[in-house]
Parts: structure tokens; sequence; C-alpha cells
């Protein structure tokens, strides 16, 4: 019975990002379904970590690359013969792959991948895109099960492994948290909102070019012509001076501020009048389905993958071309000006649950039985 109920998640938490906030997640929600939950992590960069869940454990590799990982794999999968190994990100995946080929255990192998990859790649070359493609041809079809966290990423998994779509398994992420809510009560921490005196509008995710918020502070700029409002940007990462150059050519200082890593943004996005993701591409933007369960009016550009199936096509928020603030901004003022219910917002977004989520995750890895 403790067998049947032993988890493994292997992948490597390098910082504050939305893979390593969902996989523990994840092992929260299988803890409370009564399994026995080990990371095997190659990197502990994270401050996520510093909020484990009980019930989980890590089991630390020498190993800080996937390439040399494998053979610490091959025997702790031959020691410990989990249930069920989650693998996430690419380069894991693929370690993960050889390394249940090479141990012969019966472990089941899910692989999630999270990330637009032909998107995220595109701009490095053929021949980067041509090995990724290669690679995932190898290794996705040899694995048990293969989940994506929405459509776009399954259609792109399937483009670029060969595999059929119909055996990739969409699974929406799991976001939404009780916790979530309770820190959303908590009082402020940004002077703007002690108390508020002006339309607040909020953008969250790493300061890199994949976020592009170039484009949400030029489309600010355009917004703060007809509207008293202030902008939070809540992120830290590489391009930080290059936004803060942006907002000083454009005249806008003291009316944007890029407020760094939060660790409670929640209580930030609740008051927010309008959360405004600029992304250029994801996976499933979990900004984006937070801000709508607690009820925020949301604007996003229609990037690969996620928006879409999030807004259900703008039915209920707009979609927006990436890379275009005139547009954005346009975008902007009429969900100021007619903010969608928050039910419906609410509504749209039920599905990522945790609960919900981590049901479906274990139906795939392990059968409906544990």
């Amino acid at each position: 019975m403790e067998q049947a109920r032993h988890i493994a998640i292997f992948s490597s938490f390098s910082g504050q990002g939305g893979v390593e906030r969902m996989l523990l997640n994840l092992a929260r929600g299988f803890v409370e379904k009564g399994c026995r939950v080990e990371l095997l992590l190659l990197k502990q960069k994270s401050a996520y970590l510093k909020d484990l869940p009980e019930g989980v454990s890590i089991y630390p590799f020498r190993a800080r690359h996937a390439k040399t990982a494998v053979p610490e794999l091959i025997s702790y999968l031959r020691k410990k013969r989990p249930k069920a190994l989650l693998s996430a990100k690419h380069r894991p995946n693929q370690a993960a792959v050889l390394a249940k080929a090479l141990s012969g255990v019966k472990t089941r192998l899910t692989l999630r991948l999270g990330t637009t990859t032909s998107a995220a790649v595109k701009d490095r070359g053929r021949i980067r895109l041509f090995a990724w493609k290669a690679g995932m041809r190898f290794t996705y079809p040899r694995a048990d099960e293969v989940i994506a966290v929405s459509k776009g990423v399954a259609k792109d998994i399937s483009m670029l492994s060969g595999m059929d779509f119909n055996r990739i398994n969409v699974v929406p992420n799991p976001v939404i948290t009780r916790e979530i809510f309770e820190m959303a009560k908590e009082e402020p921490a940004h002077d703007w909102l002690r108390p508020k005196k002006n339309t607040l509008i909020v953008g969250a995710g790493r300061l890199t070019r994949q976020k592009d918020f170039n484009t949400l502070i030029r489309a600010f700029a355009l917004l703060k012509q007809d509207v008293d409002a202030r902008l939070v940007i809540m992120g830290e990462g590489r391009k930080r001076r290059e936004l803060e150059q942006l907002v000083c050519d454009l005249g806008l200082k003291g009316f944007v501020d890029l407020a760094g890593f939060m660790s409670n943004p929640y209580s930030v996005m609740a008051r927010a009048d309008l959360f405004v993701l600029s992304s250029l591409w994801e996976g499933s933007p979990n900004v984006l389905t937070e801000a709508m369960a607690l009820g925020i009016p949301v604007v996003s550009t229609n990037c690969p993958s996620g928006p879409e199936e999030i807004l259900q096509a703008g039915r209920i928020a707009p979609l927006v071309p990436m890379q275009d603030h005139e547009a954005l901004a346009k975008a902007m003022y009429g969900a100021l000006q007619e903010p969608p219910a928050a039910d419906q917002l609410q509504s749209a977004v039920k599905e990522y649950r945790v609960e919900e989520s981590c049901r479906r995750y274990l139906e795939i890895m392990v059968g409906k039985g544990v």
C-alpha cells in the first residue's frame, strides 16, 4: 500500500517561476489525497521551498544538470521504486525517459510541459529548434503519459514530437488554492494602496522578453492620457534597467512602479481595477487565472498558448494582438469602462482549482483507484 502511494516529482527549482509553484501545489494536493511525495531536485534555488508542504520530502541530486543526472535517477528508481514519476520541464523530461528505460523498473512515467516550446525557441535559430524537435521525437512518445497545461501546448507537443494529439492529456494547472483568497485579504504592502486614490493597473511576471512589459508600459502611457491611473508591475528580472529607462523616457516616473518580487502579490492584485497580461508566449498563464479567480477584470494578449482558451476566444474578456500597444491601451480603457462581472470571471477558471487538477493528475499517473 505504501508503494502504491509513493509519488516522485523530478525537476529543477531555479527561481520563483510558475513551474516551481505549480509543482508544489501538486505535491501538496497529492499529500492531501493520501500520497507520499518526494521532490527530486536538480537545483534548490527557490524561495518557494521555504514553504514546503508537510508530507513532502526533498531528495537532493548531486548533479545540477539534467544530462548528468541520469545515473542518479536510475539509482533512485531502482532503490525507491515509486509508483509514479512526474517529470517537469523539457530537459528533465528527456533525462527521465532515458533513466526509466535504463532502470528497468515498472514505475509509470508522466511528462509535464507547461510552455509553448516552438514560440519560446523560434528566435534562437533553426538549429536550436531542430535539436529540440529531434529530442522530443525520440523521448516524449516513450513516456507512459504526457500532460500539457493547455490545448495550445498539446498541439505544440504533437507538432514537435510527432505524437498523436489524442495521446496527450490536457490538464489545467493547479492554480487556485485557499491561500490565494486568504492572502488577498491581508493589508497590501504598497503605498499606492494605503489608501488607494487612483485607478490601479497591475501586471506580474519575470522582467523578461517573454512578458513584454515594454508594450504594457507604452499602452499605459496612452491610457494615462484619459485615466488618472497608476501601474504596478510585480516581478524581477534582467530587463529591469531597460524598463526603468523606458519609464523615464515616457515621463512616467511616479506613475509606474516596478515593484520587484512580492511575497504576497494577491493583496495588491485583489485591489486592482484591472490586470493585464502582455506576454509574447505562455503555456497557461497562472497570473491571469489568479486575477480572474479573485474577480479582477483582465485584458490579455492573444499569445500562444492559454489566454484564448481561458478567455474563451475573447467572450470573457478582451484579447488583443501581441506587441500592439495601441490596441492594448484601447482594450484596457474599454475594460475599465465596462468591466466584466466578477462571477463570470471566476466561473471561467473553476477547472483550475487545485483539488480538481490534482485529481486529474493522479488519475492519469496512477489510475482512478489511488
